[in-house]
This record gives C-alpha cells, structure tokens and sequence, in this order.
C-alpha cells in the first residue's frame, strides 16, 4: 500500500474545499429592512405620531395599520384619560355622546388580534400598548399611551408602538376629545 505525505494530503483536502465552496452560491445579500410603518394620530389638541414595533409584535401592528388605513379610528373619542397615567382610545361607541356610559367596553372592530405578542419590552413614557379585558389575545382595537414609566404594566400588555412626537400632546388630553384623522405614515 502507498503512503501520501501528509503535507500532500492536506493540500488535496484544502483542494477540494476549496472547489467545493467553488460551487456553493455565495449567499443572497439581505434587502434593506422597510422602516417601521410611524402612525400619525390628528387630535383636537394637536398631533401625536407613534413608531410601530413590528419587530416586537408583528400581528399587532399589522392589524392597527390595516385599521388606520380603513379610517376605523377617524372621529373616536379619548374615552380614557387619566392625569400622569395614560390615554385610550378605540372603541366605536365613543363616537356616540349618549352611549358614554359605555365607553371602553364596546365591541371594537370585532376582529381580535388572536395571539399574545407580549415581549420584554418595557413601560415607559410614551410607550403605545394594547389593552385587553383579561386575556390579551383578545386585544382588538383599543390601545393606550402611557405618560410616565409603568412597571405595574410590564409583562400583561403588548408594547407595539413608541411615541416619537407629540407627548406634549398626549399630556394634554382628556376624556371625549376626538381624534379627528388617525393616518399611516
């Protein structure tokens, strides 16, 4: 039997790595990532415009864009408000002055997101969270935006946006103002 030199069997072997890696494809370059669709919420008061997290909660900001888009939250009311808190928005039944009793517990667009998209993300002056009655699967079209850190809140809701301009408006609001255009950006 006939012995390679070690030396020559090593330079075959790098040979044909070399070859072989010759034949792989060298790997597609990433597309440049798409910005982050930025929500832009008109108000009486003035203008808030919120960064989406797609990242963070894919189904989330898919199904609040699709609801912008379709006008959804044209003409709702803040029927939420407290003072160094947070504001909410995003029941149909504000619209209605003579229904305000009911505010926040209307049926939203009735198409819930479905799945929890709760990350580590958390609380903080300006983040845009959805609420839920319980169970946040069953999140729909209701969120909120908070004024100051929240800890207390980190871990049971789903941050999907951050207000990026506009807190000062978000500070000013109160219950029953009208968000007269909410717009995707």
């Amino acid at each position: 039997m006939k012995q390679i030199p070690v030396a020559a069997a090593l330079s075959v072997g790098l040979l044909m790595t070399a070859a072989q890696a010759a034949q792989k494809p060298a790997p597609k370059p990433q597309a440049p990532k798409e910005p982050a669709p930025v929500i832009v919420l008109e108000t009486v008061k003035g203008t808030i415009e919120f960064e989406t997290l797609p990242d963070d909660a894919p189904k989330t900001v898919a199904h609040i864009v699709e609801l912008v888009k379709k006008n959804f939250y044209n003409g709702m009311r803040f029927h939420r408000a407290e003072e160094n808190f947070l504001v909410q928005i995003g029941d149909p039944q504000s619209r209605d002055m003579s229904r305000e009793a009911w505010w926040g517990r209307g049926p939203g667009s009735g198409k819930p997101i479905g799945v929890s998209e709760i990350g580590k993300r958390k609380h903080v002056a300006g983040s845009v969270g959805m609420a839920h009655s319980g169970d946040p699967k069953d999140a729909d079209s209701q969120f909120y935006i908070v004024m100051q850190p929240r800890p207390g809140l980190d871990g049971k809701f789903t941050i999907f946006g951050r207000v990026t301009s506009g807190m000062d408006v978000v500070k000013k609001l109160k219950r029953a103002d009208i968000l007269k255009r909410a717009s995707v950006k």
